[in-house]
């Protein structure tokens, strides 16, 4: 069990459970004292892992066939674009104008991605690059199986 704390807000990370029930007395008597200053918030979430170095790996072979292989509406766009142009897709992002002029697209960081979010983007990159006809390369298909058992 590990703690973050500040001010208003107190962190706890479970790993087990018995780390459980002393987390849960520590939430009671923290809820009981806030309560005489207004309503409290008790947040409960599952943490899930991050993507691994392993999957991040796995994404660069794919922007780069997806650069070297599709023309988008007119445009060819590097590896980088690639990414942002499909984290955008993922998470249905949005577009807006630009300081200068044109349109950024306002993807997602795929450092904060957890492990089951970085499968789906490699899986909507996968579905996205077969349907424009890429061949995927060598690297872009290794461990495809393992992607997809990561996902359970």
């Amino acid at each position: 069990m590990t703690q973050n704390a500040s001010a208003n807000q107190v962190e706890y990370l479970i790993n087990t459970q018995r780390d459980l029930m002393p987390v849960i007395g520590q939430a009671t008597e923290m809820a009981v004292r806030g309560l005489k200053g207004g309503p409290v918030r008790l947040i409960l979430t599952r943490v899930e892992e991050n993507r691994t170095t392993d999957q991040n790996k796995k994404l660069w072979p794919m922007l780069n066939d997806l650069s070297e292989q599709v023309t988008w509406y007119g445009y060819k766009l590097t590896p980088a674009e690639w990414k942002d142009f499909s984290t955008a897709a993922l998470k249905r992002h949005r577009m807006v104008p630009g300081i200068d002029g044109g349109i950024v697209m306002v993807g997602l960081s795929t450092s904060r991605m957890s492990k089951r979010v970085f499968c789906d983007l490699i899986e909507c990159m996968y579905a996205f690059g077969t349907d424009q006809g890429v061949q995927w390369s060598e690297p872009a298909l290794a461990l495809y199986d393992q992607y997809k058992e990561a996902r359970k």
